[in-house]
């Protein structure tokens, strides 16, 4: 516990030293007065067969549609200050036989945000995406997104941008299910969180993210609360051809069960152009716990925030970390190839394989293979006018045997299935601009 309190001292004095900068001279009034509302309609149809993943955990096949409605309310003053609030409402079909069900009526958005010549100030509800969205993301892909209550405080200057986040939760009551909440998810007390962003000569650039969760560690009695930290960032490199990407983190301190954490996350990436066809390779390298490690010890990752999908398969076979794969760690090498037909239409197929880092112990006392499977996954997006998004999706994963110990595939003798159609469609009905 005085290692993980040294730590905290360490990241918390590394926050504050990074922004004792001189808070420059306000802007002169300039600019306009501006309101607008916008509206979304977010139907989503999805079939799963042989795997299970909420919110239906013990179905399969299972065939549910759900529906985002949101209604978007932004007034701007004169460039100064800016207030923000988007109100939805998810609806369930066909749930349990029932024509449909109201499964969320919540605020994604709600926040008051102050602009100067190079800070901006902003408080309330939020999303939270950062660099390339592993880390923090504010899950758009998800009917309900996710959000963060706090405080943002964004510095820029000419060639890099730093932000400084002071996060909380709080009881937000049980009226709708937590499944469809953007932050009733979160199981942190406090949560402070750094980025800085820099861009260097000869194409390179660089990101770093540290944060710090405060956890209140019920296990003990009497309860207690633990640290958990979490320090790294990506570099990149990019000319005409090429683009090349590592990311890395280091998490250490303690998680909520109050077990001293040795953890890391790897991302290496290469990107480049064949004909009018990206290809991206990559892998992720995400730590676990090796089998005989002490009980009062953690090796396992845990990628809280970030969104999953986007690098390790659109089924989300593994999203819950260490949870999804028995705190032993995944390696995750991919392809991805997108290929734009027209302006309007593209394609895009991911491949995936999926290894243990560790490996399990089977029933009979032996150690097990680290092989998970493949997935494929093949998208199609289509924009029939800048107002309507037309999303389809189909996915398969061919599981090992070894998956059976995971508590995803119900037949490993099976294909597992996945695949949806989803419609968005946005709209602003109100555009109001008056002059100072």
């Amino acid at each position: 516990m005085k290692n993980c309190a040294k730590a905290s001292d360490i990241l918390i004095l590394h926050f504050v030293f990074i922004f004792c900068i001189e808070v420059p001279a306000q802007q002169k009034d300039s600019g306009a007065n501006q309101f607008s509302i916008d509206l979304e309609f977010r139907p989503r149809i999805e079939y799963r067969y042989n795997y299970i993943q909420p919110p239906n955990d013990t179905i399969s096949p299972y065939l549910f549609a759900t529906q985002r409605n949101r209604v978007s309310l932004q007034y701007s003053h004169q460039n100064r200050w800016f207030i923000k609030g988007e109100l939805q409402e998810i609806h369930e079909w066909d749930k349990n036989h029932l024509a449909s069900k109201i499964s969320s009526i919540n605020f994604y958005q709600l926040y008051f945000e102050y602009i100067s010549k190079r800070l901006k100030f902003r408080i309330g509800r939020q999303g939270v995406l950062l660099d390339n969205g592993r880390i923090f993301s504010d899950a758009p892909w998800a009917q309900q997104s996710r959000a963060h209550e706090g405080i943002r405080i964004t510095e820029y200057a000419s060639k890099h941008s730093q932000d400084l986040f002071v996060l909380f939760t709080r009881n937000y009551g049980e009226l709708f299910e937590p499944t469809y909440s953007p932050v009733s998810s979160h199981r942190y007390k406090y949560l402070l969180v750094h980025q800085l962003k820099s861009k260097l000569e000869y194409g390179f650039s660089f990101n770093t993210i540290n944060y710090l969760e405060i956890f209140e560690n019920t296990i003990s009695s009497p309860p207690n609360t633990t640290l958990r930290a979490t320090s790294g960032g990506r570099i990149e490199f990019q000319n005409k051809s090429l683009y090349a990407t590592l990311n890395a983190y280091y998490q250490y301190g303690q998680n909520a069960q109050g077990k001293h954490i040795n953890a890391y996350y790897i991302q290496p990436e290469i990107k480049f152009l064949i004909s009018k066809s990206t290809i991206r390779l990559g892998a992720e390298i995400i730590s676990g716990s090796r089998f005989q490690q002490p009980s009062s010890q953690s090796g396992s990752f845990d990628i809280r925030y970030g969104v999953a999908w986007k690098f390790m398969g659109n089924m989300n076979l593994f999203t819950r970390f260490p949870d999804d794969v028995k705190d032993r760690g995944l390696t995750n090498p991919y392809c991805f190839v997108l290929m734009p037909i027209t302006k309007q239409f593209g394609i895009r197929s991911d491949f995936h394989l999926f290894y243990l880092q560790n490996s399990l112990q089977s029933f009979n006392g032996s150690i097990s293979d680290k092989f998970l499977g493949f997935e494929n996954d093949l998208s199609l997006r289509f924009n029939p006018t800048k107002r309507i998004e037309l999303n389809y999706g189909f996915s398969y994963f061919l599981p090992e045997s070894k998956m059976s110990s995971l508590p995803k595939i119900i037949d490993t003798n099976k294909i597992a299935v996945w695949t949806y159609f989803m419609v968005s469609y946005s709209i602003n009905v109100v555009d109001f601009k008056s002059s100072k």
